[in-house]
Order: C-alpha cells, then sequence, then structure tokens
C-alpha cells in the first residue's frame, strides 16, 4: 500500500484530499507540525508528498529543497497561486509537478498515480539497476544519480527521466511531443512550460558535473544531447 503524505495547513482541503485518496487504496497521513515538515517525512517516509506552497514558518519551496537532501520521491506542489512563476519555482526547488487550487479531485489522483507509476510502478526498473551510459556518462535510473568519473549529482525523477530519454537516443534531436508523453502520462494536463524548466535544470544539473552546452536546443525540432565525451569534440 503506498503512502501520501499531505502537508496542507487548510484542514478542510487537506481532510478532503485525504478521504479522496483513501477512496483508491492509499495509505494517507496528514503534517501537521509544520515548523518540522522534515521530520515528519524521515518518520514517515511516504511513497509521495502533496505540498502546500503557503505554510506557516517556511513556505512549501522551502520544505521541498529540505526533503531533496535526503529523498528524490515525488513532490507535488499545490497552491491556489496560479502565476507562472510560481509553478517555475515549484519546479526550480525540486518539485515534480505543479496542481492549481480549485481542482478536480479526478486530476489530482490521475497526477498521484502517474508519478507512482513512473517512480515505483509498471514504469520503474523492478529487478537490477539499469545504468545508461554515454561516453564516460553513467546515469542510474533508480538511485537517480548522473556520474561523470568521480563526481555525481542528484536528480529529480522528471530530471532523470529526461537525460534517459536523451542519452539513449544521442546523438539524434528528440522532439519535444516524445519528451511530453515520455515524461508525463496525459499531455493534456501539461503546460509546455513545464518542460522548458525541466530542460533548464536538467542544463544545470549537467553544469555541476562541469558539462556545458550539451544540451542543444534544435529549433522547430526538439532537443539533443550531444556530449562527446572528455576531450571529444563536437560535430
Amino acid at each position: 500500500m503506498r503512502h501520501i503524505m499531505i502537508v496542507e495547513d487548510d484542514s478542510k482541503i487537506a481532510g478532503l484530499l485525504k478521504e479522496h485518496i483513501q477512496k483508491y487504496g492509499y495509505r494517507v497521513t496528514l503534517a501537521n507540525q509544520f515548523d518540522a515538515i522534515l521530520d515528519s517525512f524521515l518518520a514517515l517516509q511516504p511513497d509521495l508528498v502533496l505540498l502546500d506552497v503557503n505554510l506557516p514558518s517556511f513556505d512549501g519551496y522551502y520544505w521541498c529543497r529540505q526533503i531533496r537532501t535526503v529523498s528524490t520521491c515525488p513532490v507535488l506542489f499545490i497552491s491556489a497561486r496560479d502565476g507562472e512563476m510560481d509553478q517555475v519555482m515549484a519546479l526550480e526547488n525540486g518539485g515534480d509537478d505543479y496542481l492549481t487550487k480549485p481542482f478536480h479531485y479526478s486530476v489530482v489522483m490521475a497526477r498521484i498515480q502517474s508519478h507512482l507509476r513512473r517512480a515505483y510502478g509498471e514504469y520503474s526498473e523492478k529487478n537490477e539497476e539499469r545504468v545508461v551510459e554515454l561516453a564516460g556518462l553513467r546515469l542510474f535510473t533508480e538511485r537517480l544519480e548522473l556520474h561523470l568519473k568521480e563526481h555525481k549529482v542528484l536528480l529529480t525523477r522528471k530530471e532523470g527521466d529526461l537525460l534517459e530519454a536523451l542519452m539513449e537516443r544521442a546523438p539524434r534531436i528528440v522532439s519535444r511531443s516524445f519528451l511530453l508523453e515520455r515524461l508525463w502520462d496525459d499531455q493534456s494536463y501539461v503546460d509546455e512550460n513545464t518542460l522548458n524548466v525541466n530542460i533548464a535544470r536538467t542544463r544545470k544539473k549537467l553544469l555541476e558535473l562541469g558539462i556545458e552546452e550539451a544540451l542543444e536546443t534544435v529549433r522547430s525540432a526538439g532537443y539533443r544531447l550531444n556530449y562527446p565525451g572528455e576531450g571529444g569534440e563536437k560535430p
């Protein structure tokens, strides 16, 4: 039974979310110590977190960053803020998705189930961990780690899925439509700007490994990972 942690200080919304999610057979816990969210997370070890942006003491962006220091589990932001920058901030701070209030509970469940499938279910590796390699760059798909020699960076689930798709097809161009389908089950709920943000975040992770300008935007076509390895020259 998958465990969902809800961090929402509006008790009515939190209660309705819990009631609805439990109907699908999930275990749900409501956080109630809003100054100690990371402690609650470590104690509960949930499989997915629904995290409000506006919280007492510290906001959801802060707590998402704290969670990312110890876990790569899916974090879905829920917020009444519907601005583009709010969504960008959520993704930049380690979130995997963003749901705007008021929301339809069917959409919430679709997003939850999609992320759980990606992280643990039919789309995840169940047996021996698969490693995707490209010119010395190694992606550990289950650990969500990208390695280059002795250096490594931790990835979010979306960053890992994105790099996996690009590395498998390098140096071929991968279309935006393919990436949207690969990263999200139901594209109708995804703003294309979300893909742009994940591309930007992935470039930053590559830069942390000293890899510059390898993730290319190909105008009107998509993206290409053009990494020939250390000392190599791009064609």
